[in-house]
């Protein structure tokens, strides 16, 4: 989600064409590694009503202003910090609302939380169970992010699209990598969507498991795009790093907003019913 100034083969998968796998091609319906195989070390079920926990959640606040204005995106929003109005725990869910109203110098509001300074993994299988908001002009993602960049600023040191939904796709979820060999500057970005015809009307669970090997990408049970390690350098593969999560709603945007941002459908929520982090026990050990 982060930097996208132009997204011409993610629109040509949300229209149900182009080479980065369109909505509706066949996913591969291997099911995901068992959990038996791994761990649960980390997680946040939402049970405790009003603030996220401050324990597990900090915020990026703001509107990207003065060095990353609208988040790289053109996006609308002003992301508030601590306002229940824009993240909040209710009825065991995580909700993220973004606003029509004036917050900061933007006419949009929203949040975004993230684990950064709080913890942070190096490979896993992480599972996110969300119901998405609706309407043309949301951009809600589930998505990390390295906590150093270790091999330089964006895309260098990698970028990791759980799940992306575009309001004007309504029944299309995207899942992307970005590095520097890979990411959409140069249209070269590692991109699948999948349909999911009731995304904005049901929970389903995102999840990855990533390996030194790959990262897989699943909707429900349903596996449907991978990426390989191609023993290339970081380059190609900056993923040997720690990663910290990310849950937002922007507004609008490059791709977002293509088709216009509709006035009169806010608020919207992205609703998480869990965030669960689970890794292999001779992973976790070395990855402590």
């Amino acid at each position: 989600m982060l930097l996208r100034m132009s997204r011409p083969i993610l629109l040509a998968a949300a229209l149900g064409c182009g080479s980065s796998g369109p909505v509706g091609s066949r996913p591969d319906t291997s099911t995901p590694t068992t959990q038996s195989e791994y761990q649960l070390v980390w997680s946040d079920e939402f049970e405790s009503a009003g603030l996220p926990d401050s324990s597990k959640w900090a915020y990026d606040s703001g509107d990207g202003c003065p060095n990353l204005c609208g988040w790289g995106n053109n996006e609308l929003q002003h992301y508030g910090v601590r306002r229940l109005e824009n993240s909040r725990v209710e009825n065991g869910h995580l909700v993220i609302e973004a606003r029509r109203e004036a917050l900061g110098t933007r006419q949009y509001s929203s949040a975004r939380l993230v684990t950064r300074g709080k913890t942070d993994w190096l490979y896993g299988r992480f599972e996110i169970r969300a119901d998405l908001p609706t309407g043309l002009g949301t951009w809600p993602a589930i998505w990390m992010l390295p906590t150093v960049s270790a091999y330089g600023g964006w895309p260098a040191s990698g970028e990791i699209d759980i799940m992306e939904h575009v309001g004007f796709a309504a029944e299309s979820i995207f899942a992307s990598i970005h590095t520097t060999a890979y990411n959409h500057t140069k249209g070269t970005q590692r991109t699948r969507g999948i349909a999911v015809p009731n995304a904005e009307q049901a929970f389903h669970v995102y999840a990855i498991e990533w390996t030194p090997d790959r990262i897989e990408f699943f909707v429900d049970s349903t596996r449907y795009h991978a990426f390989d390690n191609e023993r290339a350098g970081s380059h190609v593969w900056p993923f040997d790093q720690r990663f910290h999560l990310i849950l937002n709603i922007a507004v609008g945007g490059n791709w977002g907003g293509i088709k216009g941002v509709a006035t009169d459908i806010w608020p919207q929520q992205l609703r998480i019913d869990y965030v669960r982090v689970y890794q292999r026990l001779t992973t976790s050990r070395a990855a402590q």
